[in-house]
């Protein structure tokens, strides 16, 4: 059953809107694709419909499109080898494009036809399932058109902390499924951290042993003096469960890759083995229990250093196929450095010029290993501090100057700034007494979607070397599943399709109040958390008169109703029903205060939208 509701979340939630003939017409596909056209008329599907294939590797498509027409329409279709009348056809034969994510969905009034090589086989039946009835209790019937479409960036990825929190295999196989039903086609596996270090290393054990775990856990918002829940937390992934998550991904078309941080963000590490830190005598160290960045860091001075870093790629390479791996480097206090008589020695036998350089010396030595062993590096954009490592490619988080620098010296960027909102820990709504927990700063779902991955300050020449866009999640304040899903959701839509569509297709009123409206009253019918955005036609203010009228209010989500107070008091469903323009008169010397909220089906609800309404006159 956990596969089966992977793969419904995975194929199908989305919705999209085209103009034909100044007529518009809705074929529930996220992210937009890049052109459709709509023709009159519609295929049915029905229990003599045949789903066809041309290879060993379009059946393995084939039979997924198989299996949820099963389990969600109870239609137990056969397959085919040869494709005919009132058939679906899944072609890798038939494919027009080179590039390996495109597609092209074609449907007439007798037959389906799903073309597209590897990935861009999977996209097409993504978009073909989005077309599927909403309600599977009808005939299943799909309107005729044309879709041709492929990506505007190669990387499109989604970030996941588990060394603050952890989460197990099942949840994360969950999360990949959440990436692919949006064509995302990668996930960045941040396993290494102060808090916890989460994968098994088996030459040095007691990397998980000992610093897969910490004493206790901070709790509420970070504070020196905080208060602590007083109880043992950890827990690691074994390199068994590292290649089942990896498998599953491949099978979603989604590349996994690993970071392990370093030469910062190491207490975990060398809570584990002390004699790693700087000085003659270092440590004792124990994995942290509160958040933020930690002067003690890898000793950038010892070989024994290096050799343990060595060791633990040696094992991550076997366990991950990507083309990368991300070596972190972000956020490397020299505090201890500075003092270190080993640290210095490196620097005065390098002829360094500081801290900085030794930094790169740290980084540029980690990237040779990692290139030999036919790898290549990504690091955070501190990588740049004191000269980039030759073929590094560069995730630019701290505003997009550092994918700028990059780029226009010829290195690959990807682009994750947080002043775009793709720091998905960050709060989703102003007002941080109607949010949840958060670490702080403001990504709305608008923010993202007005983001574009592509600063105009990299020279055109050089805009080849910005592969694409990805989001994280950091942990801190995120210790649930159900918290973490809160947070990816609805902001992933818009970054699908930041991240996929051509920035001139966009449209912020029809995204928001049509396709992400609709995607979410699908998402209401599952199992799954996110956040329900505020009403539509309203935002936060203050008006001054003696009468006013709302008007044109729309729910975020499909099917949801509004309520609303006139009294300051939060509305709920027992208060009164939105369904047209509500007049509020204020007498003289008073005020008014109307709140409003979405409610959904399944009982989920918005934050409030408040209106004070004020009347000056005496």
């Amino acid at each position: 059953m956990k596969k089966l509701f992977s793969l419904a979340l995975a194929l199908s939630i989305g919705a999209a809107v085209f103009a034909q003939e100044k007529k518009d017409v809705t074929l529930n596909i996220v992210p937009l694709p890049q052109h459709v056209q709509i023709k009159n008329g519609s295929f049915k599907i029905n229990a003599n419909t045949k789903i066809a294939f041309d290879s060993e590797e379009d059946k393995k498509v084939a039979a997924l499109f198989q299996d949820f027409l099963k389990s969600n329409y109870n239609l137990n279709l056969t397959l085919a080898k040869s494709a005919g009348k009132n058939s679906i056809y899944f072609s890798s034969k038939s494919a027009k494009s080179g590039n390996t994510e495109a597609y092209d969905l074609n449907i007439a009034s007798d037959q389906i036809t799903v073309s597209g090589k590897a990935a861009g086989l999977f996209y097409g039946m993504q978009s073909l399932i989005q077309l599927l009835p909403v309600d599977k209790k009808a005939g299943i019937e799909i309107p005729q058109a044309s879709i041709q479409d492929e990506p505007r960036f190669a990387y499109r990825g989604l970030h996941l902390d588990v060394g603050r929190h952890f989460f197990p295999v099942a949840f994360v196989k969950k999360y990949i499924d959440i990436l692919a039903s949006y064509k995302l086609n990668t996930f960045h596996w941040h396993l290494t951290d102060d808090q916890g270090w989460r994968i098994e290393i088996k030459s040095h054990p007691k990397l998980t042993q000992i610093g897969g775990y910490r004493n206790q856990t901070l709790l509420g918002n970070y504070k020196t003096d905080g208060d602590y829940d007083n109880t043992p937390y950890g827990g690691f992934y074994t390199q068994d469960q590292i290649k089942e998550v990896v498998a599953y991904a491949k099978a979603k078309y989604v590349t996994v890759i690993p970071e392990i941080e370093m030469p910062g963000h190491a207490l975990a590490a060398l809570s584990a083995y002390p004699e790693l830190g700087c000085g003659d005598q270092p440590g004792p160290y124990t994995a942290a229990q509160t958040w933020g960045v930690f002067d003690d860091v890898f000793c950038a001075g010892k070989e024994e250093t290096f050799k343990l870093l060595e060791d633990v790629i040696d094992e991550v390479i076997p366990l991950f196929p990507s083309e990368y791996i991300h070596i972190g480097g972000d956020e490397c206090p020299k505090t201890k450095w500075k003092t270190c008589p080993h640290c210095q020695k490196r620097i005065k036998d390098n002829n360094l010029k500081d801290e900085h350089e030794l930094q790169s010396y740290f980084i540029q030595r980690m990237e040779k290993y990692i290139n030999s062993k036919g790898k290549r590096i990504i690091g955070w954009d501190e990588i740049l501090e004191g000269g980039l490592a030759p073929n590094a490619t560069v995730m630019s988080w701290r505003g997009d100057q550092g994918a700028i620098d990059a780029a226009n010296q010829g290195h690959d960027v990807i682009i994750t700034a947080n002043s775009y909102g793709l720091y998905f820990d960050h709060k989703q709504g102003a007002d941080q007494n109607r949010e949840p927990l958060s670490i702080g700063g403001l990504s709305t779902l608008h923010k993202v979607y007005a983001a574009d991955p592509m600063p105009t300050k990299i020279s055109e020449n050089n805009k080849k070397h910005v592969l694409g866009v990805q989001a994280n999640i950091w942990t801190e304040y995120i210790g649930s599943s159900n918290k973490v899903e809160f947070t990816i959701l609805p902001r992933v839509l818009a970054l699908s399709e930041i991240a996929w569509t051509q920035p001139e297709n966009k449209n912020w009123k029809n995204f928001s109040e049509q396709r992400a409206a609709r995607q979410l009253a699908k998402l209401d019918q599952t199992n799954t958390f996110y956040r329900v955005p505020e009403v539509y036609g309203i935002t936060d203010t203050t008006i001054y008169a003696s009468e006013y009228t709302i008007r044109d209010l729309k729910p975020s989500v499909e099917g949801a109703k509004i309520y609303y107070t006139l009294d300051n008091y939060d509305p709920s469903e027992l208060d009164l029903e939105y369904t047209g323009p509500v007049k509020v008169t204020v007498p003289n010397s008073k005020e008014r205060v109307f709140k409003a909220v979405v409610v959904t089906p399944s009982g989920k609800r918005s934050n409030y939208i408040r209106v004070n309404i004020i009347n000056t006159k005496k």
